[in-house]
């Protein structure tokens, strides 16, 4: 039984050598799945866009989708740390405080063992030295009894000897009756203990190393389980990460990313028209024709070429500057084509540069009127930099982020107002006054807001009608170009009369483009007058200082933005706030 004891010990330690061993797979399998999702941490953030909230980029559908599959990819490293995570508390954790309890228990059975294995061989030891004794006693009770009896049998032996041999023989045979006593004793007890030991106590405490043997191999199995369980818990969300990959996969849409990119890269730009025909040919029919070579009868109605190349010149193309046509040097008699019937009439060689300078300005951005620029308007702030539907589109953001601005000042001061009233109604919750720096401030904002907003909507309306004009202009060409046969006149229409069509270069008007920039600088007819009721700084361009009492004359009313426009009597325009005039009509404003 002792050797199945140390058996015993030997395999107890065994299991607990194997449970820390498969607590220590636990924590090497949960590191790896906290680097895991470590890693893939990393990678999505490596990957993620850095794009500040300003930023415009196209957000085509396939980038969409990547950005997506890198977010589903991020909640797939997140449960990936939830199974780090269970693991560690369910398996790990639990392994090592069962491990630790494990321990104690064993050690406490075996000390339980071996104070009954000390126990019964004290007993032995007991009922050993009882027996000697006893056996030691024995032997010299017959030494006595030899001596009594050899004395007694002696007749030389005295009464005296023989009386003392009798009374040791008496001595000697009652210690040995008593040494047997305690030895019937001793040995009775030991082997009661003997008994109880293989019996009832080592069994028992072999029943209890079992039972905590058992309790081991069931706490392995339930960290199986439990293992197992942690991996299996996130596999629906794990499923749906990957449905969401897929589904980002589908949403990949390249008609969408086509027409993405063709908003974000459409100028605007009107495509250059089609070369005229140049007939070089006219010079040498009209020879054949008429045998003689004749001078123009109206010498003042020649065109000077170089004036009108020179004009045209400095002017760009789209792509750059518009190739020189190798034309031969114009001659009067270059001027002059025959008809059919023989009579001559004037054509223009010159007709290709004017119709390329022409498409040349519908072609390129014109510049910010002079009204635009009187409201304050430098290059890049307007975007007068970008293409004209490009330049359309960015104020139509900005106009939207200042409304959008507009409205968060409007709610602030409304909330103002409004607990300026509960302060004045109940005077121990606040003091009014320490609002009024707040509203004052809230107030200038929205006048600089709204400021900002009309200020954008008139380079808005600008833009538009540009491209509107434009595309008049280009559909006027259109028709025009289509015309076979027809001469051009002055105004750009076409007639029948040959006689209308001569330009001098004392006819050469403007451009239409030049004329729009000074088209709209005519002062506006007052349709009332105004009395400022405070006064106002106008520190903002395009605004209008005024004193309180001053006499203004209105020239354009509040269109719902809180701004009236107003002139001075030398001329001077701006806008007012319409809260801080007083407003009077005229009757009769259109006729003013």
């Amino acid at each position: 039984l002792k050797d199945q004891f140390d058996n015993l010990d030997k395999h107890t330690q065994w299991g607990i050598d194997f449970l820390e061993k498969y607590a220590k797979f636990v924590k090497e399998r949960i590191e790896i799945e906290q680097n895991y999702a470590k890693q893939l941490r990393n990678l999505v953030k490596k990957y993620c866009p850095k794009r500040s909230p300003k930023d415009e980029e196209p957000r085509f559908t396939s980038c969409i989708a990547f950005f997506n599959i890198l977010n589903e990819l991020n909640d797939y490293a997140g449960q990936r740390e939830v199974v780090a995570e269970e693991m560690g508390h369910r398996v790990y954790g639990e392994l090592m405080r069962y491990s630790h309890d494990l321990k104690t228990e064993r050690k406490m059975h075996l000390q339980e063992g071996r104070k009954a294995q000390q126990y019964l061989d004290m007993c032995w030891k007991q009922m050993d030295n009882s027996k000697k004794k006893f056996e030691r006693e024995c032997r010299e009770a017959e030494k006595a009894q030899q001596s009594y009896e050899r004395l007694d049998n002696d007749t030389n032996a005295t009464k005296a000897d023989v009386e003392k041999a009798k009374q040791q023989l008496n001595l000697r045979t009652h210690m040995a009756d008593e040494n047997k006593n305690e030895y019937a004793a001793q040995l009775q007890n030991f082997n009661g203990e003997q008994h109880k030991h293989y019996y009832i106590v080592i069994p028992q405490i072999y029943k209890q190393l079992q039972e905590m043997d058992e309790r081991r191999t069931i706490k392995l199995s339930e960290c199986y389980k439990g293992f197992a369980d942690s991996e299996r818990k996130v596999i629906p969300i794990i499923s749906k990460c990957l449905e969401g990959m897929i589904l980002a996969a589908k949403s990949v849409d390249e008609h969408r990313d086509s027409q993405l990119v063709i908003d974000c890269f459409k100028s605007g730009f009107e495509p250059p028209g089609d070369f005229p025909f140049e007939d070089y040919s006219q010079n040498i029919y009209r020879t054949i024709s008429d045998g003689t070579i004749s001078t123009p009868k109206q010498e003042g109605m020649r065109i000077d070429s170089k004036t009108t190349v020179g004009k045209a010149k400095g002017k760009l193309w789209l792509f750059g500057k518009k190739p020189k046509p190798q034309s031969p040097p114009l001659t009067p008699t270059s001027l002059y084509t025959s008809s059919t019937n023989g009579s001559q009439y004037p054509i223009f060689s010159i007709e290709p540069v004017h119709y390329c300078t022409s498409d040349i300005k519908t072609g390129k951005p014109r510049i910010p009127s002079f009204r635009s620029l009187k409201r304050g308007g430098p290059a890049l702030e307007d975007f007068s930099h970008l293409p004209p539907e490009q330049r359309r589109k960015k104020l139509q953001q900005r106009i939207d982020e200042l409304n959008r601005e507009l409205q968060k000042e409007t709610d602030q001061k409304d909330a103002l107002i409004k607990m300026k009233d509960v302060y004045e109604k109940n005077p121990q919750m606040g003091d009014p006054g320490s609002l009024q720096p707040k509203l004052t401030e809230t107030m200038s904002n929205m006048d600089r807001l709204r400021m900002e907003i009309h200020k954008n909507e008139a380079w808005l309306s600008e833009v538009e009608g540009k491209v509107a004009a434009r595309g008049d202009r280009r559909h006027s060409s259109d028709i025009n170009h289509l015309v076979t046969q027809g001469r051009e006149s002055p105004e750009g229409s076409y007639t029948d009369d040959a006689s209308q069509e001569v330009r001098g270069p004392q006819q050469h008007t403007h451009p239409a483009e030049f004329d729009d920039e000074f088209e709209d600088d005519d002062p506006l007819p007052a349709i009332g007058h105004c009395k400022a009721i405070y006064p106002f700084d106008g520190h903002n361009e395009g605004t209008l200082a005024m004193k309180e009492g001053e006499i203004l004359y209105v020239i354009e009313e509040d269109k719902g933005d809180g701004w009236t426009r107003a002139r001075r009597h030398n001329g001077e325009e701006g806008y007012v706030p319409t809260s801080y005039i007083d407003v009077t009509l005229e009757k009769n404003s259109k006729g003013a």
